[in-house]
């Protein structure tokens, strides 16, 4: 009985964090697309004349999808823990 308590409430924390993976991965495409097709920003002009814009802007893209997911899902984290204390 015990072990299957803990499987169950390991099975809850291990889908809270998925879904936490999942928000942040959202909020940094979102941020990085808007940051990146912004005319007025000066990281669109710097991306259009790059040698490889395309290059560019997955690179861009790619880095804040990362930092934004790895990021909610370690807060993600540290709420779930704190809460089930």
């Amino acid at each position: 009985m015990r072990n299957r308590k803990s499987l169950v409430r390991s099975t809850s924390i291990m889908v809270e964090m998925a879904c936490h993976t999942v928000m942040g991965i959202a909020l940094g495409l979102g941020f990085s697309f808007a940051l990146a097709l912004i005319d007025r920003s000066v990281l669109a002009v710097l991306i259009a004349h790059s040698s490889e814009p395309k290059t560019t802007t997955i690179i861009l893209v790619s880095f804040f999808t990362l930092a934004f997911g790895v990021g909610a899902t370690l807060t993600g984290f540290v709420l779930t823990m704190m809460e089930e204390r």
